[in-house]
């Protein structure tokens, strides 16, 4: 299993929406942290089952909420760019790869 990070960006992005569903409620907060969770263990260890929507990004959706988590299979690190509303403009997050 590789380790990951996040761009500082991304990390920002997964703390607003946890705060966001933590508003609704704490229990909808623990559902959101545990989706995205298990998504980034599943791509730190099968990455490449995931589809690519750049040459070098590819996504994982979540499975109970609107996010998709967006990284690059390095060869010594999983680095997750973007952790996206599914509702947002597609592609904000291409500056993040320089």
């Amino acid at each position: 299993m590789k380790p990951h990070t996040f761009h500082p960006a991304a990390d920002a992005e997964y703390t607003e929406a946890a705060r966001y569903y933590a508003k609704i409620g704490p229990e909808l907060a623990g559902r959101f942290y545990d989706d995205v969770e298990e998504i980034i263990r599943q791509l730190r260890t099968q990455p490449e089952r995931f589809r690519r929507v750049s040459p070098l990004v590819r996504r994982a959706l979540c499975e109970n909420f609107p996010y998709a988590v967006l990284f690059v299979d390095e060869p010594d690190r999983i680095l997750i760019v973007a952790v996206m509303h599914g509702m947002r403009r597609p592609g904000y997050w291409r500056s993040r790869l320089r």
